[in-house]
């Protein structure tokens, strides 16, 4: 088959929470322990996005070439990936934008295994600080009731299962696939579950208006999923991995309640953090 073309930077099959007409600040569930799994997640997104950014002002894209997931490669793993990508070039003192083809180089793991590698890979500092600011305000409480070793399995798990459903909706798509996302979707996912009685202390923009609004979870993390659903039968995908967000959650919700049913789970936290109830606003300029 022909050459797919790489869409722009920002639109690379990337895992990212887009569509947020809500952003969470914080949630009112303390955590029992330190969560010394999510920092290491968050931690490891990092050092990745760090050397991805070293790579990017060399005008190079190794890690991406290498350990996103490109589903043709998943389907035929001994078949070379050629994409089209679209680079900046200098002609007679002006800047120009080119398509060149190019075969990418064998990836660093089995092909199969970037189904993993491609959570911990990101296409840009929102998309970065967009994910990693929700696994911050999620993760937490979900590792303290799972546990250490089991909120990283859960977590690891639950990013192959967001990659799967992702891949299964175009096995032979050759668009490098980047992005946390569907792992913290799972999250999410769990936390819905776990925490059914919770509140979402979150920023709401209405027209000229940010206010500051105490969200119940289950309607904050609903509303998110219906827009990934919604996003995802239009069959309108914008460069966004829609179906990885909707198998995320729905794979975490799911394990979370049977681990629940089975009491395999630590009991649910009793207390709550104050001011949690109080609403504000304030006005902004758009420019």
């Amino acid at each position: 088959s022909p050459p797919t073309p790489l869409p722009p930077k920002g639109e690379r099959g990337e895992l990212e929470l887009k569509a947020r007409p809500m952003i969470p600040l914080r949630d009112n569930i303390p955590s029992r322990t330190i969560p010394i799994i999510n920092f290491l997640m968050i931690a490891a997104c990092a050092v990745v996005f760090l050397l991805q950014l070293r790579d990017e002002k060399s005008g190079q894209t190794h890690l991406v070439d290498q350990l996103a997931m490109i589903p043709e490669r998943v389907s035929q793993p001994d078949k070379p990936v050629t994409i089209r990508d679209v680079r900046h070039v200098q002609q007679g003192g002006r800047h120009k934008l080119v398509e060149v083809e190019r075969t990418l180089p064998p990836p660093m793991v089995p092909p199969r295994l970037t189904m993993l590698t491609c959570i911990f890979l990101h296409g840009g500092w929102m998309h970065f600080l967009g994910n990693m600011w929700f696994l911050w305000i999620f993760g937490d409480n979900v590792e303290d009731r799972f546990g250490h070793v089991g909120f990283a399995l859960f977590y690891l798990g639950c990013g192959i299962a967001a990659s799967a459903a992702h891949y299964l909706t175009d096995p032979t798509s050759t668009i490098p696939t980047i992005g946390a996302s569907g792992a913290i979707a799972g999250v999410m996912g769990a936390y819905l579950v776990l925490y059914p009685r919770a509140t979402v202390l979150s920023l709401v923009p209405i027209l000229y208006i940010m206010r500051i609004v105490v969200i119940p979870a289950p309607a904050f993390l609903g509303i998110w999923f219906v827009i990934q659903l919604v996003q995802g039968t239009s069959g309108h995908g914008g460069g966004v991995a829609w179906w990885a967000h909707i198998g995320g959650f729905a794979v975490g919700a799911a394990v979370a309640a049977l681990l629940g049913m089975i009491h395999l789970l630590r009991p649910p936290v009793a207390e709550r953090l104050p001011n949690t109830e109080r609403m504000t606003t304030y006005r902004y300029r758009r420019y």
